[in-house]
């Protein structure tokens, strides 16, 4: 099947000639005639399948002109990063329509948002949290939207947005499509969609836990935090086809770690990507990575749902995710668009439960490599690493006290008056027994 077996019209098709697009992928195919035909969909793909172009091209297909220009699709993503990458696809297929699309998120002048809303807008790609500030203020008028889109939905949950969602749904026209698309399906997923969705149709375009069939998925197993930054440092010097490598880490703290193990070395491949980072850092560092000025991205799994950066290498997965499913997320950065990927984990002696998981999720035996030769083990270990010695807390009781016995005895009345204050007044009429005053001054 070609993109022009699809009921699509000449503009769309001429953008994704110039695009270089023939063939839809999976989901694209299955989600079309679907979303096409009007009911509520749940589209579930794994990162890098094209769940984007699935609900634009049949959205922008469906867009009609309109004067008053109030947005007639709405479309949610979790991360100002996401927001950017969808604003300049619907950009991308729009070459040859006279549509307007705006990107709304957070850290941004929101004063310029709504002066480009007032000047009239087709198409709406925001974050919850400056969403709801715009609908709040007024600023965006709801009633012809057509089309809501909600991608990325359970990233949007565990990113604390699940409030500003929920009131969001509540203040949209009931009259409309609802389309939600995601890696994954929660259960917090489901219920939102009981409550929201008119009955929607579930897409599976490839089941949640089967391994991409273009990444060679190979692994290390690995005693600390600082042989894992000597092999690091031994892949990049030594492999000539780390062209272009994302690392991941699971937390903020760690990929700063990670960098300034590196920096020494190789200062200027490698950029840093997390949410401490300002908004034009993040957006200079990936756009420098996909540009090719970095050799090395070091991210947190921010990235790994939504962003696209074609034509990467590897995947290196700095410590081995607790949830499966974001190791799924993480190595679909590479091996897009039929073209092949390597992924390559560290494993220490804690991490190999999270391995067996999973291998267990994606049924699929991760190739585990020999160590090599050179590489230095350090015996330093990081704090966490540290043994931890549980000392047992002894209780001791305070000794009884024998008023009876002892040699205790209450206070004379006189002497429990303490820190008393007193007065010169007092101090005249103790003295004197009557009260003494200075007398009348002297005019």
């Amino acid at each position: 099947m070609t993109f022009s077996d699809l009921n699509l019209n000449k503009p769309l098709l001429n953008a994704l000639n110039d695009l270089g697009y023939q063939y839809p992928t999976t989901i694209q195919a299955k989600a079309f005639s679907v979303i096409m035909s009007g009911r509520d969909v749940c589209g579930i793909a794994q990162t890098g399948t094209g769940k984007t172009f699935a609900y634009l091209l049949p959205c922008l297909r469906q867009w009609q002109f309109a004067k008053d220009r109030f947005p007639q699709i709405l479309i949610m993503v979790p991360t100002r990063e996401l927001v950017v990458q969808v604003v300049d696809e619907v950009k991308k297929l729009t070459t040859y329509m006279n549509t307007v699309v705006i990107g709304a998120y957070g850290g941004a002048n929101i004063k310029t948002q709504i002066a480009e809303i007032y000047t009239g807008v087709d198409v709406v790609v925001a974050t919850p949290g400056r969403l709801f500030d715009l609908i709040l203020n007024g600023a965006l008028k709801l009633k012809a939207l057509k089309k809501l889109v909600i991608d990325e939905v359970d990233e949007m949950l565990n990113l604390g947005f699940r409030h500003q969602l929920t009131n969001i749904l509540d203040l949209l026209p009931a009259k409309r499509q609802s389309l939600l698309f995601s890696a994954t399906i929660s259960d917090d997923v489901e219920k939102l969609m009981q409550v929201f969705f008119n009955n929607p149709i579930r897409i599976d375009a490839v089941p949640v836990g089967t391994p991409l069939e273009n990444i060679v998925q190979t692994a290390y197993h690995v005693p600390n935090f600082n042989t894992k930054v000597n092999l690091l440092k031994l892949l990049l010097s030594n492999d000539a086809t780390l062209t272009k490598v994302l690392v991941f880490a699971s937390t903020k703290q760690m990929v700063d770690d990670i960098h300034q193990q590196l920096y020494n070395k190789f200062s200027d491949q490698i950029g840093v990507i997390h949410s401490n980072k300002s908004q034009n850092y993040r957006f200079n560092s990936v756009e420098q990575f996909k540009n090719g000025t970095y050799r090395v991205l070091i991210a947190t799994d921010i990235i790994a749902r939504g962003i696209d950066i074609s034509e990467v290498t590897h995947v290196i997965n700095f410590d081995t995710p607790e949830i499966p499913e974001t190791y799924i997320h993480r190595i679909g950065r590479t091996g897009r668009i039929d073209k092949q990927g390597i992924s390559i984990t560290f494993i220490t002696k804690k991490e190999k439960e999270s391995k067996k998981k999973i291998e267990s999720l994606m049924k699929y035996k991760i190739k585990l490599l020999p160590l090599p030769n050179d590489l230095e083990i350090s015996e330093v270990l990081t704090q966490d690493e540290m043994p931890k010695i549980n000392m047992k807390t002894i209780q001791i009781k305070n000794p009884k006290i024998d008023l009876e016995n002892s040699a205790f005895h209450e206070k004379k009345e006189k002497n429990k008056k303490v820190n008393m204050k007193v007065t010169r007044a007092d101090q005249m009429k103790l003295k004197y027994g009557k009260p003494k005053t200075r007398g009348q001054k002297k005019k």
